[in-house]
């Protein structure tokens, strides 16, 4: 079952503060953020810290917001959001404008709920692939979360697989029909476990084969639902962490 949001708003004002003078923009309690998209010039912008955090945690990457900008509402994604490393706050956001009549692709949350018989009873293991899933559909459609009722799964090797997810009209998921996305799987004996313990890991060597074969492998790029931010000028880089999310 997807999840569908209420109409989320948030106010925004254009930014003049660039480079240096970004980070007392932050500590006056206000997120750098950039709305960019097709047919869309890149408009710098500063949004109110606590506003950002609690329309974020309502949209995540899949739910449409609106933004307001001097009057005017801009339907957008939020894209992408930069976070500190170290104190994990928030550096920078992305939004990205989309249009209401063409269709988009985001990674919406998986959640399960309720109770498996297999597991309660039985004492089987759940056994979860996926912790999220592509959706397609209209912007206004694309739902928070999925919510997953496990109570059906009442023996060892029950499975839940992608045709047995229902969205709503408009909306489907991008992948194979026949994908698990959960099972129940059997305890394992303590004679099994022990077992599985003593399995041989990979050596150093293989390790450092397997890194090698990587490296040399070329980079391919990665379907997402918009395209990478615009570069903002070169005296207002947007602060990225130091490792990658």
């Amino acid at each position: 079952m997807a999840t569908k949001q209420q109409k989320i708003e948030l106010n925004a004002a254009k930014r003049v503060a660039i480079g240096g003078r970004l980070n007392s923009l932050r500590k006056s309690g206000y997120v750098p953020a950039i709305l960019y998209g097709k047919n869309q010039e890149p408009l710098p912008l500063q949004v109110p810290l606590k506003d950002f955090i609690k329309a974020f945690e309502s949209a995540g990457e899949s739910t449409l917001v609106y933004i307001n900008v001097d009057g005017q509402a801009y339907p957008v994604i939020i894209h992408d959001v930069a976070r500190d490393p170290v104190s994990d706050d928030v550096l920078h956001a992305d939004f990205y404008k989309v249009r209401l009549d063409q269709k988009i692709k985001a990674n919406v949350p998986v959640e399960f709920t309720g109770e498996s018989p297999a597991v309660k009873d039985l004492l089987g293991i759940f056994v979860r692939n996926v912790n999220e899933l592509e959706v397609e559909g209209l912007p206004q459609d694309m739902p928070h979360e999925i919510t997953i009722d496990i109570s059906g799964m009442n023996n060892f090797g029950d499975q839940i697989l992608v045709k047995d997810i229902k969205l709503a009209s408009g909306l489907r998921i991008v992948g194979e029909e026949d994908e698990i996305i959960a099972t129940v799987q059997e305890p394992m004996s303590q004679e099994e476990l022990e077992k599985a313990l003593e399995a041989p890991t990979e050596t150093a060597e293989d390790v450092k084969v397997i890194e090698k074969e990587k490296e040399e492998e070329p980079a391919e790029a990665e379907g997402e639902v918009a395209p990478e931010s615009p570069q903002e000028q070169k005296s207002e880089q947007k602060p990225q962490p130091e490792k990658n999310k």
